[in-house]
């Protein structure tokens, strides 16, 4: 089932959502560890008691001699290397990179575990158990090769990607553009987003999600990115021509969460880039409210007031510098600008701490959680 859930099968990414299956995989993973470590202990204690020996002395026999145990011994082992540098405090001090390739331990571990579970589970003596068993692992196995393997080759084979143009939009922040073969045939809502992998040095070996900023008009695909670490930072060098695969597109935070409601639009920082194209698409008198530290942290400004004046809807802007023009992240703020609050779909983007701010202020001033609506790309 973990596997399952990060294998981006478009269903589960539809009405599920990438970012929701991403706390599940996580919750699951926790879980799924603290069982696996238990499952070793307590078969080993209690084959120690029924064999009148040590636990130590028992831990040898049984990985040494009973069929596969040694792998599934490396398995564990390769489990809890995973665990560890999923941990907080580890992923800040791993690039997304690392931590993205020891986390493809996993398979690995899935891979060595499997046969002990058939030479030493006594439940699986019986063929219609080992049968459903192996049915279960050959359906993760096929969609994983399918939609992480096939579909990004098929789509890079059919669109063949390139970089056309880097556009500084702000400081330690551009827009990339990206034109290919038929992109018309490419269904993307707006709010979405693609896993990008740019195949020039440094890059080729990573696919970062980044939400398309532009409304798609069949030509070309643009994506808005402020340099937050390594990979983003290195988009600014791109150069025109530069091969691209993308996956997807991906992502739930479409105007299908709106259910023909108002909407009000809430970003911080670079979070803006899914909000812009939902502010250009959404009807009925959308409203955006666009927080950032400095007057040039408001990437796409220029358009989004283009926007606003083109629709005739409402656009507002917070800045903590220079003074007096900062708009505090609560419920008041939230009934002053926009009276009928309560009765709007909300989508929200912006990093986790704002992201918890807006939301509980949104849930003060009368939206339910149901009508509240965010994507998260942090690991």
């Amino acid at each position: 089932m973990l596997v399952v859930l990060m294998a981006r099968v478009p269903f589960l990414d539809r009405t599920v959502g990438p970012d929701r299956m991403a706390r599940w995989h996580a919750m699951a993973g926790r879980y799924t560890i603290g069982l696996t470590v238990a499952h070793a202990l307590l078969i080993i204690e209690g084959y120690a008691l029924t064999g009148r020996t040590d636990p130590v002395t028992e831990s040898v026999r049984v990985v040494l001699h009973y069929p596969d145990m040694l792998k599934a011994t490396v398995a564990l082992l390769l489990l809890l290397l995973t665990a560890a540098v999923s941990a907080r405090a580890a992923r800040r001090r791993l690039s997304h990179e690392t931590w993205y390739y020891l986390h493809l331990l996993t398979y690995t571990a899935i891979f060595l575990a499997f046969g002990h579970q058939i030479a030493n589970g006594a439940d699986f003596d019986r063929p219609f158990a080992r049968s459903a068993w192996y049915a279960l692992y050959a359906v993760a196995l096929a969609l994983i090769a399918r939609y992480r393997i096939l579909v990004p080759v098929q789509m890079a084979r059919r669109h063949r990607l390139r970089v056309t143009e880097v556009r500084s939009e702000a400081p330690d922040v551009v827009s990339v553009l990206v034109s290919g073969d038929r992109l018309d045939a490419l269904t993307v809502r707006p709010g979405q987003f693609f896993r990008w992998r740019f195949l020039a040095p440094g890059l080729w070996w990573t696919a970062s999600p980044y939400s398309v900023s532009a409304v798609p008009d069949g030509h070309a695909l643009r994506i808005t990115v402020k340099a937050l670490g390594g990979h983003s930072a290195a988009l600014a060098t791109l150069r025109p021509g530069t091969r691209v695969w993308a996956e997807g597109p991906y992502g739930a935070l479409t105007r299908d969460r709106a259910a023909g409601r108002p909407t009000l639009l809430l970003a911080a920082g670079v979070g803006i880039t899914p909000l812009r194209v939902l502010f250009e698409t959404l009807p009925r008198d959308p409203v955006l409210i666009h927080w950032g530290r400095r007057p040039e942290d408001l990437v796409l400004r220029k358009e989004i007031e283009a926007i606003a004046a083109r629709r005739g809807a409402r656009a507002y802007y917070s800045v903590g510098h220079p003074a007096g023009y900062r708009l505090p992240v609560d419920a008041a703020t939230l009934r002053s600008l926009v009276p009928d609050v309560a009765v709007r779909a909300c989508f929200l983007c912006g990093p986790p701490g704002w992201t918890a701010a807006a939301e509980a202020a949104l849930r003060e001033a009368g939206v339910p959680a149901r009508r509240i609506h965010h994507e998260s790309f942090a690991w």
